[in-house]
């Protein structure tokens, strides 16, 4: 093989490469939305040891809309991580429910970097879009809000945003 060749063998790999790593293309959700968020990571994030989340449907925010699905997770001293998450047909229709959504709440606090976009709502729960999912991140039942708790709650969504 020429050096020319090898050149531009090598040239070729390092630009797929980097291609391949930065693309945004969203990746398809998994068919088990829970396995976005593992009870491992949770307890290593919160610090405390998690169960397994228990799973259940999340009713659809609309008529005509998909259902979701409930994950919550339960700590030994009895906290809970509440994390919902919703599959819709197009990253369009999952912008144009996320806005509607908003509005339920009343000062939503817009969160950047993120996802495509997120915000916090007036019970401190974080709630984000990424391409055609829309997810949902609530540690309300544990103790008083404050920058911990919200380092620890993007810390979460965006172990989630970032296998979407």
């Amino acid at each position: 093989m020429t050096h020319l060749r090898k050149f531009l063998l090598v040239v070729a790999t390092i630009a797929l490469s980097a291609y391949a790593a930065g693309s945004t293309e969203p990746r398809e959700p998994p068919g088990d939305l829970c396995s976005l968020l593992s009870a491992a990571e949770v307890s290593k994030t919160l610090g405390q040891t998690y169960d397994a989340p228990q799973t259940s449907v999340a009713p659809r925010p609309f008529p005509n809309t998909n259902t979701g699905t409930d994950c919550n997770y339960l700590s030994k001293s009895g906290n809970k991580l509440w994390f919902r998450a919703y599959v819709d047909s197009s990253p369009s229709e999952a912008a144009d429910l996320f806005a509607k959504l908003s509005k339920f709440y009343s000062t939503p606090k817009p969160v950047k970097g993120l996802g495509d976009e997120a915000y916090f709502d007036q019970e401190d729960a974080l709630h984000v879009r990424k391409g055609k999912v829309r997810f949902y991140i609530n540690l309300s039942t544990m103790q008083t809000f404050n920058q911990t708790k919200e380092k620890q709650i993007r810390a979460l969504a965006a172990l989630v945003a970032g296998r979407l």
